[in-house]
């Protein structure tokens, strides 16, 4: 792997998870997502907001900006781990908006996607299970972070990636240590997602 284009893959990676997709969208309809319920610029969020056409629309323009860079370089599968890894950190960590982004729930969701489709897509029907039952969408995104992790142990992948994914997973947790904190206080809301 040319040294150049590892760099490239990881300035370009930074800045296309700095995109903020949910922003423009809400913005779009009026709505300025940072004042909205949780203020998180992610794709739950504007779901409460202006309904769930619109949230699905941010997680897919999320999960690219995680996929686009993990899928360019993945001829050299550790170099699409870290430009896949530092788009998430573009994401949650947005030089352009003081550093407070998103989640990062639907950008790792695209990351995974390229590396491992089969685990994405049980990790999904997961997630969209756990969100029905518990109607929030914070506790299907922390219980499925640690559900990836078995799941790679369970199919037996090389330990380099687990732990990789370990970290990324760990980021995404503390990501939501304020979900987990009003989850406790019974004062994270719900995802109604009943318009749009």
């Amino acid at each position: 792997m040319n040294v150049i284009n590892l760099i490239l893959g990881i300035v370009g990676g930074y800045l296309l998870g700095t995109l903020p997709s949910a922003i423009i969208v809400a913005r779009a309809k009026g709505v300025d997502i940072t004042t909205f319920g949780s203020g998180n610029p992610g794709a739950s969020n504007v779901a409460r907001a202006i309904g769930w056409r619109y949230g699905s629309i941010v997680f897919v323009l999320d999960a690219a900006k995680g996929a686009i860079p993990a899928l360019l370089l993945i001829g050299h599968r550790p170099s699409a781990y870290i430009c896949g890894a530092v788009a998430i950190v573009g994401h949650i960590f947005p030089a352009t908006r003081g550093f407070k982004g998103g989640k990062g729930i639907a950008t790792g969701a695209g990351v995974l996607l390229v590396l491992h489709p089969l685990i994405m897509i049980i990790s999904a029907v997961s997630w969209i299970a756990i969100m029905k039952l518990s109607k929030k969408a914070s506790v299907a995104s922390i219980v499925v972070v640690p559900l990836v992790v078995v799941l790679l142990i369970v199919t037996g992948k090389p330990a380099w990636e687990i732990f990789a994914f370990i970290g990324i997973g760990l980021l995404i947790e503390v990501r939501h240590l304020s979900n987990i904190k009003r989850l406790l206080s019974g004062s994270e809301p719900p995802v109604s997602g009943t318009r749009g």
